[in-house]
């Protein structure tokens, strides 16, 4: 099993009913982190989760938490995610009113600051803050609802966010988010991924089966 390379499973997939229940499948597939997608109805067009909702998974699990803020001025809400017990808030630059504060803000919260690129969002717009990233998500859907097809050729964005790490000498996580499956992880990993978010793939089935069959589809990467 390639260590280098983490499932982080999408719980807008999950089963809410059974919430903890989905939980705990995860955590037995040897999973350490879980992804939590923010929307408010206004940066994209659906509505989710809440720290109120995140605080309730928080008292039933110790695995790290990335939030996925899909909200607009992300950094009205950052104190509250803190405290619902997040480790990592990841944001998008064109939501915020001044990004670079709102990454500090959420480094002085102690907090893990990453940034979100959506499909349309081309590189070069990091090229001068990704030295203050500590992850970065690239997104292979337009953001707003699960399910959504992988968009063909998002791979070269993946290299491109590597070659730009290159230049500047940074090593950041990479974590590709959307469509992801059996078929489209070992292309994302092949181009330099070593997070994958998956939702539907992992919670259509057996759980753990499914983690299983996406570790195994990249060991020969």
């Amino acid at each position: 099993m390639r260590e280098d390379i983490e499932i982080v499973p999408s719980l807008l997939s999950a089963d809410f009913a059974i919430l903890a229940e989905e939980i705990k499948k995860v955590e037995e597939a040897g999973c350490k982190r879980l992804h939590l997608d923010v929307m408010d109805g206004n940066f994209v067009p659906n509505i989710t989760m809440g720290p109120v909702i995140i605080e309730s998974i928080r008292r039933r699990t110790k695995l790290l938490l990335d939030a996925h803020l899909m909200v607009q001025e992300p950094e009205r809400y950052l104190d509250d995610f803190k405290r619902a017990g997040v480790n990592s808030i990841i944001i998008h630059q064109e939501a915020c009113c001044n990004f670079l504060k709102t990454v500090q803000q959420i480094k002085k919260l102690d907090t893990v600051a990453g940034i979100a690129l959506r499909p349309g969002t081309p590189v070069k717009s990091i090229k001068d803050v990704i030295q203050e990233m500590e992850l970065i998500l690239i997104m292979t859907v337009e953001p707003g609802f699960g399910g959504q097809p992988y968009m063909a050729g998002i791979e070269k964005k993946i290299i491109e966010v590597r070659n730009l790490m290159k230049e500047k000498g940074l090593e950041i996580p990479i974590e590709v988010d959307g469509g992801i499956n059996t078929e489209t992880a070992p292309l994302v990993v092949k181009a330099g991924a070593t997070r994958l978010v998956a939702g539907h793939a992992i919670f259509t089935g057996d759980v753990v089966e499914n983690v299983e069959k996406l570790r195994h589809s990249v060991e020969s990467i």
